[in-house]
């Protein structure tokens, strides 16, 4: 079956980086979109990246970019999520899910597996 497991969680201080690993299995990578998701204490699960099956096309949370970089090794069948100038509201569990088609989606509706998740702590 379909395994994704992410690391690379911590505490940090604001202003801070993080860099999140997703190494996945039981699918053909190479072939499926990617995405991370986040999902703060008491708050719905939100779209943080997305990435298409190439690794060509990239979309963020406005919230996010500028500061957060996804990118994909089809070699090593993992996904990556490099996070800088950290936030306190950045806190929450990220959460790596794989989506059955090669084009990215924004909406968490559109994937079919994800993780156990990656807490990320942000102190002011």
């Amino acid at each position: 079956q379909v395994q994704l497991v992410e690391s690379g969680g911590g505490l940090v201080q604001a202003g801070g980086s993080l860099r999140l690993s997703c190494a996945a299995s039981g699918r053909t990578f190479s072939s499926y979109a990617m995405g991370w998701f986040r999902q703060a204490p008491g708050k719905e699960r939100e779209f943080v990246a997305t990435i298409t099956w190439s690794g060509g096309s990239t979309y963020y949370a406005d919230s996010v970019k500028g500061r957060f970089t996804i990118t994909r090794d089809n070699d090593k069948n993992t996904v990556y999520l490099q996070m800088n100038s950290l936030k306190p509201g950045d806190t929450g569990v990220y959460y790596c899910e794989t989506a059955p088609v090669r084009w990215a989606i924004q909406n968490h509706a559109g994937y079919d597996y994800w993780g156990q998740g990656t807490q990320v702590t942000v102190s002011s």
